[in-house]
């Protein structure tokens, strides 16, 4: 029994460590790595959770840091543009968050073993896995990186953005394509994509919401706010140290690591 509970105290704790420490971390690099807070947290909360419910965690988690920005830079955002791409991405959200809990009821695909290891590849590890390495790429390739479009184009734009979000959490990148050509100023720009950062995330919470009252997410409330805590730490540490510089190697170091990660949770081995 008392090796039982130190197992499960050991494990407690490597959780609290290891999705505190990326929170912290990641949330600094936002700020000068060109990735969102929900790319680099993802993985870290895949490492002990079910994938959907890892996209929900972090999507608690995203949504409090954004509404921290909210309430700094809120005032600078553009009406007009955040109501064209934000109501098609409300409602693609929602479809988005359906579909994942949708295939995250599909049984497993493929099951293989590594010597004593099994290891199972299920639709939902498989779906979210392939998205987290297209959009690590999409981040390293300039051509990828640069595009944009015209602003005729940004309810599409906030679809393709919402459904995204809600599927597996990558909105930001898809933002940036639509939201560069709109004519915004550098806060205006930043403020909103907050405010429709926003509203993505409460529309998919409220879909995750059917996962967040089963066995996963109770009892783990405290990790939440830890990994919030940590974010708005790591969030004001960066900005300190930082002011929006893109560090092109760091931006590749974790581009292959998202990669990597996003093999092995393809292939089930997270």
């Amino acid at each position: 029994v008392r090796n039982y509970s130190q197992s499960i105290l050991t494990h407690i704790q490597m959780e609290y460590l290891i999705i505190c420490g990326v929170s912290l971390i990641a949330a600094g690099l936002t700020l000068f790595s060109g990735f969102g807070l929900g790319t680099l947290l993802l993985p870290a909360f895949a490492l002990f959770f079910p994938a959907e419910v890892a996209v929900g965690m972090t999507a608690v988690v995203h949504l409090a840091n954004n509404l921290f920005k909210f309430a700094l830079l809120g005032k600078h955002a553009d009406k007009s543009v955040a109501m064209r791409f934000g109501i098609p991405a409300i409602f693609a959200a929602l479809i988005g968050a359906k579909m994942l809990l949708f295939i995250a009821n599909l049984p497993s695909i493929y099951n293989w073993q590594m010597a004593d290891f099994h290891f199972s590849i299920t639709p939902v590890n498989l779906t979210i896995g392939i998205l987290m390495i297209l959009f690590a790429i999409v981040e390293i390739l300039p051509n990828l990186k640069n595009f944009s479009l015209e602003q005729k184009w940004l309810p599409f734009g906030g679809a393709l953005s919402g459904f995204f979000g809600g599927l597996s959490g990558h909105q930001g990148a898809l933002r940036s394509i639509f939201l560069l050509r709109a004519g915004l100023t550098k806060e205006a720009f930043i403020a909103t994509g907050v405010v429709i950062a926003c509203v993505i995330d409460i529309s998919r919470i409220f879909i995750y919401s059917e996962r967040f009252s089963g066995q996963h997410f109770e009892g783990n409330y405290l990790l939440l706010i830890a990994a919030m805590l940590t974010a708005f730490l790591g969030a004001y540490i960066g900005s300190k140290l930082l002011k929006k510089v893109t560090m092109n190697i760091v931006q590749t170091i974790v581009s292959i690591l998202l990669i990597l990660l996003g093999l092995a949770l393809g292939a089930g081995i997270i």
